[in-house]
């Protein structure tokens, strides 16, 4: 990559990014509206997750979380919860991060992962030491340590369990290879 690295704080999640995520996550059931709208309905998306809505949300902007007795929402809703749940991640990490410069695809790439496995499991990650230490190879290698599912190997060669949770994570590390 000829284009050098940039301050964390300088960053932010690319519309690329955005796009990936709810690619990603995909969308919740739908559920008919009232008035022929289409709602997506909170779910349980895998064995042994929580309960989540729209793209991927497992709570709203006040912090409480998604109930499966809540009601459905709208698309535009369900992009506008991602965003802003997106926003409040990214703050969270710049802070984890204190002098680290990245590629926007790093960026990117490493904010998808909060947003999937949570600010917390990104904090103690070995992907953040290796970041903080300045070892960006070993903290793409690191991506590939987090294929589990409620205990399941996900990279199990033809698991139907969980293999978009496997199939995910390779994306996250090729893309963050060719970053280096």
């Amino acid at each position: 990559m000829s284009h050098a690295r940039k301050a964390i704080a300088t960053l932010a999640v690319s519309l690329a990014g955005v796009a990936t995520w709810i690619a990603s996550e995909g969308s919740s059931p739908v559920a008919p509206g009232p008035d022929g709208t289409v709602l997506l309905a909170p779910h349980i998306p895998t064995k042994g997750d929580v309960p989540t809505i729209g793209h991927g949300s497992t709570r709203y902007e006040d912090g409480t979380k998604v109930k499966l007795t809540d009601a459905p929402i709208t698309r535009e809703r369900a992009a506008q919860l991602a965003r802003n749940l997106m926003s409040e991640d990214e703050a969270r990490f710049r802070a984890s991060l204190p002098g680290v410069k990245l590629h926007q695809e790093e960026y990117d790439l490493y904010i998808d992962f909060v947003g999937q496995y949570g600010i917390g499991r990104w904090r103690s990650s070995s992907m953040r030491r290796h970041l903080l230490a300045g070892n960006y190879t070993a903290a793409c290698k690191a991506l590939l340590l987090y294929k589990y599912s409620s205990g399941y190997d996900c990279s199990t060669p033809g698991n139907k369990i969980c293999y978009g949770v496997w199939d995910r994570q390779l994306k996250r590390y090729n893309a963050c290879m060719a970053a280096q």
